[in-house]
């Protein structure tokens, strides 16, 4: 571990991930597997492939409680730019906490479940978000209570449904961003269709004192392989998906960052989130800058921080993510640069300790997005 193991916390699957022999390392202040034996790329294309289970315990979950749901609904608006109000019970959706600057505070799913909602939420922006939620819904009437007691695996790939389907029949039902309490190897899980690698698959809330017997249960499945945080990253950069602190940040607003998507026309109209009026002028005008996607003519990945220059050598940007895109088949990036420079097949030079390497505005994702929208036969494919 690159930390000692007193100086990070550990996920319930700790001791499993080291009988699996999994390298461990710190990650946002938990200990988790970067990689298994196979290593990241066998991984990578497992996971495209068949299905590939991952432990992601560190990311936060939240719930809200108040009167009824429309009461937490109301209340987490003032704080989000989604459409929460109109979030039936069983459905959920991607959505940024903004600030008064319209910069992404942390990005996050929220879900409604019955009378209450739930978020989940990055495990570096936890304490962020907490206190967050507490000082500001809490006058509203809302309770913020962490759930401690429940672990989250995601089981992701083509594979997936099939494989979770075998221990819980009826699984296949769900759609795309949908979720239900289903039983796993004998545990009540709540499972959402869902997950952060372009893939089809789903996300497991277990409770923790449970989840080692649900993992080995779905790893018994000859489908399923063990997969760490370098697959986790390479995956979700060829889909062309943000990591916040990478490619997210308090300076960064949705628009920049591709993410109007998650704006609906009613928030828009409406605003009553921080930042909206900044968020309405770059809906209505260009933003100063936009996120690309970039592929190198080279076979040398160009990794975050390195500056970004234009055909007249003049720094425009900067690479905020960067790496090997196995399924696509060479080096692959994310970073923002101005309007100007952002059109489709644009040349820039990313400058990395002094050297160069070409690099091709590319439109993201990389590579194909397959996400199951209603019916077992109706496989959606996202390609932009």
């Amino acid at each position: 571990m690159s930390e000692s193991e007193s100086s990070t916390r550990q996920t319930p699957l700790f001791d499993l991930h080291r009988e699996l022999d999994g390298r461990m390392v710190s990650f946002a202040g938990w200990a988790l597997p970067v990689r298994y034996g196979p290593g990241p790329v066998a991984e990578h294309l497992h996971t495209r492939r068949a299905a590939s289970l991952f432990d992601v315990s560190h990311m936060a979950i939240i719930e809200l409680h108040a009167t009824n749901l429309g009461v937490c609904a109301e209340a987490l608006e003032t704080r989000v730019p989604a459409d929460v109000v109109g979030l039936l019970s069983g459905r959920q959706r991607y959505t940024v906490f903004t600030n008064d600057d319209g910069g992404i505070i942390d990005d996050l799913i929220v879900a409604a479940t019955g009378d209450y909602l739930t978020l989940v939420a990055n495990a570096s922006r936890r304490e962020v978000v907490v206190a967050l939620l507490a000082d500001t819904l809490g006058p509203l009437g809302v309770e913020v209570i962490e759930r401690d007691d429940l672990a989250l695996l995601a089981l992701q790939g083509p594979d997936a449904v099939r494989v979770l389907s075998h221990l819980s029949p009826g699984a296949d039902a769900l759609g795309f961003m949908e979720h239900e309490v289903f039983e796993v190897a004998g545990v009540g899980c709540r499972v959402s269709r869902s997950g952060y690698t372009g893939e089809d698959g789903v996300e497991l809330q277990v409770p923790a004192a449970s989840v080692e017997g649900v993992a080995r249960a779905l790893l018994d499945r000859p489908e399923v392989e063990p997969a760490g945080l370098a697959a986790r990253d390479s995956l979700r950069l060829e889909a062309g998906l943000c990591l916040y602190g990478n490619d997210l940040d308090e300076t960064t607003t949705p628009v920049e960052a591709g993410l109007s998507w998650s704006i609906p026309g009613r928030r828009r109209t409406e605003g009553g989130f921080p930042g909206a009026a900044v968020v309405a002028d770059q809906l209505r005008d260009l933003p100063p800058r936009l996120r690309v996607g970039l592929r190198t003519e080279g076979r040398r990945p160009v990794r975050a921080d390195a500056e970004l220059l234009d055909h007249s050598g003049e720094v425009v940007g900067r690479v905020t993510s960067g790496g090997y895109g196995p399924s696509f088949g060479g080096p692959i990036a994310m970073g923002y640069v101005p309007p100007p420079s952002a059109a489709p097949d644009t040349v820039l030079t990313a400058r990395e300790r002094g050297r160069d390497e070409t690099m091709i505005v590319t439109p993201l994702p990389f590579v194909t997005r397959r996400y199951r929208r209603r019916r077992s036969s109706d496989l959606f494919q996202e390609s932009s």
